[in-house]
């Protein structure tokens, strides 16, 4: 091999060219005036402009600074389905807050439909940013004689590897739905692809857009920290391979299962299974990343040094308008003013979250010190911060249910995040903060090569152990339920709970009795994939409701 770009050569499935304008709401429309975009007249004067037009300004769009925005780091997106819609967290009803019509009771139980606001949200967040890779890769093609062969070949990779990553995220939440690659298309041609071809496209095109990527870690402050690189590139690999019985089952009420060792998948010219393919995409990742020596390294303020972190989400305030919102929701109003933010006081872990890092026992995981704020509450002197009463204010996470109205520890339930270190300088009510908002790193990879290697017959022990060796945990025996707790003891809040649930076939909804503390769990299959939102299926009458909605 005389590049590392040639490990993978995969073939490339014909692109089918749909184009969805006119799917898109009022809501979603392109006239945005991101402040490092330039004038589109001006786009064509140099190869300076045309880059920062095309390629620099759709990373905009990766974090966000309103609802619905951005793959993290805002409310009422993507990452609340992904987290909400598990059993890791929860937004409970706090008497006359986070009612908000049932929407978090709704995310909870598993009782949305095709209305639901977050769904909505997520739809028209990700195909907008896909319109606009559409875009610059024709105004790429227009302005080709303003760059080198190469350097056409490279931007126009870059951006549709980044279109690839959008597409995967509808593949993983929503399974069926329209695959275009241009910016104008009749409504009457687009139609929604099965789940298994949006697999297939997904893969392809990331396969083939790698030879172009950038080789370079991206670990620093250098130019492509942030965008995507080969290496962002083989970590989604990777997922879609792990996710491959999930993702190619066109049927997923049927309760038939896939079987990853009879997947094929070509890699590097080579014939894989599923889990073949992810222990060699994993095995390059390894090669490249070192497991920070301290857990909480790799979200503290500054954290852009991290020799772990593969891709992120850049925060600066002085240069993004990118916000982190999650943990002024999660903590109490006079909590967050000690630290000179504000607070929502909202989300906080489930019961069964305490229960798999063992809250309160002598076995209680060392990583719930890092991730999670609980008992009393003090400040950066270290004294207690005093409640409405003057008493010390404290968390309960024990005392958490879905309806906190009327009960005593109605503002005090659960235990609430605390991964990342509170930035003393941020502004906006401390959501413009200078902790960069970690998207992939390198302990999934080790957690997912651990997997692969379970599920092809093999010893994934090492990789599992070598996670909790990191944080000073015990050695464990390495079982399927153990490493499904594992990946929630080590990625918490950081928005996979959803994915790695429905993989273990443990997606389930919760039907809560009388009693918050004796649940009754019943499967439900039409979970794993979420309804196709009311709006859209009245925009395009081609479309139609994902099964078992």
């Amino acid at each position: 091999m005389n590049t590392i770009h040639q490990i993978i050569s995969i073939r490339v499935r014909s692109l089918l060219l749909f184009g969805l304008f006119t799917l898109l709401p009022v809501s979603c429309s392109l006239d945005e005036h991101p402040k490092d975009q330039i004038e589109e007249e001006l786009a064509h004067v140099n190869r300076e402009m045309l880059f920062k037009n095309t390629v620099s300004t759709l990373y905009n769009y990766v974090g966000g600074a309103t609802d619905g925005q951005g793959l993290q780091g805002t409310c009422r997106g993507i990452y609340d389905l992904q987290t909400f819609g598990s059993d890791e967290a929860m937004l409970p009803t706090r008497g006359h807050d986070w009612y908000d019509g049932e929407l978090w009771q709704d995310m909870y139980r598993h009782s949305w439909d095709g209305g639901h606001d977050l769904l909505y949200n997520s739809w028209t967040y990700l195909y907008k940013a896909i319109t606009l890779c559409n875009r610059s890769i024709e105004h790429l093609a227009e302005c080709h004689n303003l760059i080198t062969d190469y350097e056409y070949k490279a931007y126009t990779a870059e951006v549709r590897a980044l279109r690839a990553i959008y597409y995967w995220y509808l593949l993983d939440l929503f399974g069926r739905v329209p695959i275009f690659t241009a910016t104008t298309l009749s409504m009457n041609d687009v139609h929604q692809s099965e789940r298994s071809d949006l697999f297939h496209f997904v893969y392809d095109e990331l396969a083939e857009t790698s030879s172009y990527l950038a080789n370079e870690n991206s670990v620093g402050q250098g130019d492509y920290y942030g965008r995507v690189t080969f290496d962002v590139a083989l970590f989604v690999l990777a997922k879609l391979a792990l996710n491959a019985e999930i993702y190619l089952d066109d049927d997923w009420t049927d309760k038939e299962y896939l079987d990853g060792k009879e997947i094929i998948l070509d890699v590097s010219g080579q014939k894989m299974n599923a889990w073949e393919a992810v222990t060699f995409f994993c095995n390059y990742l390894a090669n490249g990343y070192s497991l920070e020596p301290v857990y909480g390294a790799n979200f503290m303020v500054r954290n852009e040094n991290s020799s772990e972190n593969i891709w992120v989400i850049p925060m600066d305030k002085d240069l993004y308008s990118n916000t982190q919102q999650n943990i002024m929701r999660s903590w109490h109003y006079r909590h967050a003013d000690a630290y000179g933010i504000t607070g929502e006081n909202g989300s906080c872990a489930t019961l069964n979250t305490l229960r798999i890092f063992g809250y309160g026992t002598e076995d209680q995981d060392p990583r719930f010190e890092f991730n999670y704020w609980a008992g009393e509450v003090y400040d950066r002197n270290g004294d207690p911060i005093p409640d409405r009463t003057g008493a010390p204010l404290t968390y309960y996470p024990k005392a958490v249910k879905m309806d906190l109205s009327y009960d005593p520890y109605v503002e005090t339930a659960g235990a609430r995040m605390k991964k990342y270190d509170i930035d003393k300088n941020a502004t906006k009510d401390g959501t413009l903060m200078d902790n960069d908002i970690v998207l992939f790193r390198l302990a999934d990879v080790l957690l997912m090569r651990a997997e692969a290697k379970w599920r092809n017959g093999e010893d994934g022990s090492a990789d599992f152990n070598a996670v909790r060796e990191r944080v000073g945990a015990a050695p464990r025996e390495f079982t399927p339920e153990n490493l499904l707790d594992e990946r929630l003891l080590e990625l918490c809040w950081e928005g996979w709970r959803r994915q790695d649930l429905i993989r273990f076939r443990q997606y389930k909804s919760l039907f809560t009795g009388d009693e918050f503390d004796d649940p009754v769990y019943e499967s439900d299959g039409h979970t794993t994939v979420f309804p196709i939102p009311n709006d859209i299926l009245t925009l395009n009458p081609h479309f139609t409701q994902n099964k078992g909605y």
